[in-house]
């Protein structure tokens, strides 16, 4: 059992004061509104106590992430950078840059699908492998969004035929958004969202309707944001963050 009412486990309004939801007195009054549940019960009493390293607990609908050694975390990566953790030729690779965090943290860190090595962008990594699995899996139709640079112009009906689905070796694919970002003399930023996790699938989709990616960017996933991040730098995860995450597997 993750909830207890005897003097096992820690109070409910205390565990969410450590995660850094709110101070201890506003956590209270969480509780008291009805905001706060427990393994998917809402929970009321002041005195619940709750094991924080199994308790699943949400506020608001969002998932909070009680156990301290949980990593979530965000890498711009690189070009040139392939999306392993060790790389047998020595060639640079994802784990490079996250080894001393995934050792400080005791438990193996997945990444969340791969970029091919000349894709930068957006790469999460997490040691909740139940999380990891889910965002990659296509039954959850997690949201991934791309910035490609391509020749240009682009044609005014691309978007709707990327919309409309586009038939690849592999079988027939569509985006779920596409919109012309920029375009200037002989090139053109767009931007692509999809739920599809395919190799190269990006890639493939453009140089099919004409525009072979010249670069790409992953700059979003699953609400997920990369924002102004610096090319190659590591972050971890904001409370809201990987609230999304969860949201977006249902867990």
């Amino acid at each position: 059992m993750s909830a207890k009412n005897s003097d096992d486990g820690v109070r409910l309004q205390k565990v969410l004061s450590q995660a850094g939801v709110a101070s201890r007195r506003a956590a209270e009054e969480l509780i008291a509104e009805g905001r706060v549940s427990v393994d998917g019960k809402v929970v009321r009493e002041m005195g619940r106590r709750v094991d924080p390293d199994t308790a699943v607990i949400h506020v608001d609908g969002s998932r909070v992430i009680v156990r301290e050694d949980t990593l979530h975390m965000a890498l711009n990566k690189p070009k040139g950078v392939h999306s392993t953790m060790s790389d047998e030729m020595g060639r640079p690779c994802v784990g490079d840059y996250v080894r001393e965090r995934a050792e400080s943290g005791g438990a193996r860190l997945f990444h969340v699908g791969r970029l091919d090595v000349e894709t930068e962008g957006l790469l999460l990594l997490t040691n909740d492998g139940e999380l990891a699995h889910r965002l990659m899996h296509p039954s959850y139709r997690v949201l991934k969004t791309y910035l490609a640079e391509v020749p240009g112009p682009v044609a005014k009906d691309v978007g709707k035929r990327l919309k409309a689905g586009i038939e690849l070796e592999d079988g027939p694919i569509k985006v779920d958004a596409f919109r012309l970002v920029d375009s200037l003399p002989g090139k053109a930023m767009v931007e692509v969202v999809l739920h599809e996790g395919r190799k190269h699938i990006v890639r493939r989709l453009l140089a099919e309707v004409g525009y072979p990616v010249q670069r790409l960017v992953r700059t979003e996933l699953a609400g997920v944001q990369l924002g102004n991040q610096r090319p190659g730098s590591l972050r971890r995860l904001t409370r809201a963050e990987v609230g999304l995450l969860y949201s977006a597997v249902g867990m």
